[in-house]
């Protein structure tokens, strides 16, 4: 955890503590993008611009203990920015071929990790909002605003996603046992 004295020093642009705040929060909201988006580049480019985004509003914070809450704010609605450039979340493909790559899954259980990977098989639109309701916390009415969707689109593209995941999970099981 990052302790106050720490924040205080990022909030008068200190770049020491800039940098320690950087090199203990870079994981998590590594993590984070990596949930949404699948280029590289992309997620560097929006890890890179999350924290410019905290470093320079640490002013806007106003409880310090939130600040591992506010920058994951953050850069999920960086995340979210970059896939409306390219996703339009009222389409998803019903019929989209699911193809697992061996490699990526393990041999005897799913783990959390494994599951996943896993979304990266499923549309992006279905990611989007699986990871903003399952991972996130996000309501539907919270998801529709965000996305500029309708609350029913947001649903619906949830339960898509729960389907093609129920189908991932047991088609690799069902491999495993041939």
């Amino acid at each position: 955890m990052i302790n106050e004295t720490l924040l205080i020093a990022c909030k008068k642009m200190q770049r020491d503590a800039q940098r320690q705040v950087y090199e203990y929060m870079s994981p998590k909201l590594y993590r984070t993008c990596k949930r949404y988006l699948k280029k590289e580049e992309e997620i560097e480019e929006v890890l890179a611009d999350s924290f410019y985004t905290v470093f320079t509003k640490m002013d806007q914070l106003k409880e310090l203990g939130a600040f591992e809450g506010w920058a994951r704010k953050i850069t999920v609605n960086n995340c979210l920015h970059q896939l409306k450039r390219n996703v339009n979340f009222n389409l998803y493909l019903e019929d989209t071929k699911l193809q697992l790559q061996p490699e990526t899954l393990p041999e005897n259980h799913l783990e959390e990790e494994d599951l996943l990977n896993l979304l990266n098989f499923i549309p992006e639109g279905c990611k989007t909002i699986f990871n903003l309701f399952v991972i996130e916390g996000y309501g539907h009415k919270e998801i529709a605003s965000m996305l500029h969707i309708s609350e029913g689109t947001s649903k619906s593209q949830l339960n898509v996603a729960k389907t093609k995941l129920r189908e991932l999970v047991g088609n690799h099981y069902y491999q495993n046992t041939q």
